[in-house]
């Protein structure tokens, strides 16, 4: 279902980004209208797939998931079935915040959130001992200058 946004949707878009956890009073007012067609503005994005599922941000570092790394990987495998345990085995994992496959060099960057390193090694052994592999890189992140999940409307 293809839906067109216009300006009214993109700052409901952006309030809700703000802050998900905004009551429909709050967000109508903030994009000057009212709480009904916000509403009905809000239910059809949502119908539409272009609002998906509404969760919390949870602070990693507060939680004890002090290391994040971004993990480089390269295969020599490429058949459907090593790709299907691949991906499988990314899924099962909670650590996995994000994984992409890649054009170019590598095939695979992860993020992955652990306590530390011991814990990383942990995640590392276990996926290894999955699925082959031709070359892992772990890159450790020293800090986080930014992080966001809005898109910029």
């Amino acid at each position: 279902m293809s839906v067109r946004i216009d300006e009214t949707d993109r700052k409901i878009l952006s309030e809700m980004q703000r802050d998900a956890a905004q009551s429909l009073d709050e967000i109508a007012k903030n994009v000057g209208s009212s709480k009904t067609p916000v509403w009905n503005r809000i239910r059809k994005m949502k119908d539409a797939g272009i609002i998906g599922q509404q969760t919390v941000m949870l602070d990693a570092e507060a939680l004890g998931f002090e290391a994040c790394f971004f993990v480089l990987i390269r295969t020599s495998e490429h058949e459907a079935d090593w790709q299907q345990r691949f991906l499988a085995a990314l899924k099962a994992r909670p650590e996995v915040q994000e994984a992409h496959r890649l054009a170019g060099d590598i095939d695979y960057i992860l993020k992955v959130r652990v306590a530390n390193a011991r814990a990383y090694d942990a995640f590392y052994q276990a996926l290894i001992s999955e699925v082959r592999v031709h070359n892992v890189t772990a890159l450790l992140s020293m800090e986080e200058i930014k992080s966001s999940v809005a898109l910029p409307l």
